[in-house]
């Protein structure tokens, strides 16, 4: 059953980290690049997970995270031993509507201030994160606060 203060719709979103950096699709991939007029950002597709075995006390709501008008979600799977983030083909309201929480799919939200932090639900202590260099891929880190940033503004669409 749903709780009642979930939305049975997804937030749009834009999303920028502290160096202004947005994210594009390039391919099968997530791109971080600098925020410019020529720059076409995705819009991020955002709605809770109404499975409650993965509303976890203190770990933040977990979500499903997806791109706009492009039928793909962020997923994370592990390749070569380390937890990788991927773009899969899947439409988030499908996801949303399993009666059972698709654990790669989730990410737990928790506001730090004015920004946003996603961890993985599947990878525990790995979160999102975008490099300091232009260009490079929409990654996950364990390591918060070095040269990745993991925080990032979120920016609701009228």
């Amino acid at each position: 059953m749903a709780s009642p203060m979930l939305k049975e719709y997804p937030s749009y979103l834009h999303i920028r980290d502290s160096r202004q950096m947005v994210w594009v699709v390039k391919g099968n991939s997530l791109i971080a690049v600098p925020s410019r007029n020529n720059v076409k950002p995705v819009i991020l597709s955002l709605i809770a997970c109404r499975d409650v075995e993965f509303h976890k006390e203190g770990k933040g709501t977990p979500h499903y995270l997806g791109i706009k008008d492009k039928n793909l979600c962020l997923y994370c799977t592990e390749i070569q031993g380390y937890p990788t983030l991927q773009l899969k083909e899947e439409d988030i309201m499908n996801l949303y509507h399993k009666p059972k929480g698709e654990m790669h799919f989730l990410f737990y939200r928790n506001d730090e201030g004015s920004t946003a932090v996603f961890q993985s639900v599947s990878y525990p202590g790995w979160f999102i994160a975008t490099s300091s260099e232009a260009g490079q891929p929409v990654t996950l880190t364990k390591e918060r606060g070095t040269v990745k940033s993991t925080n990032y503004y979120l920016e609701g669409l009228l």
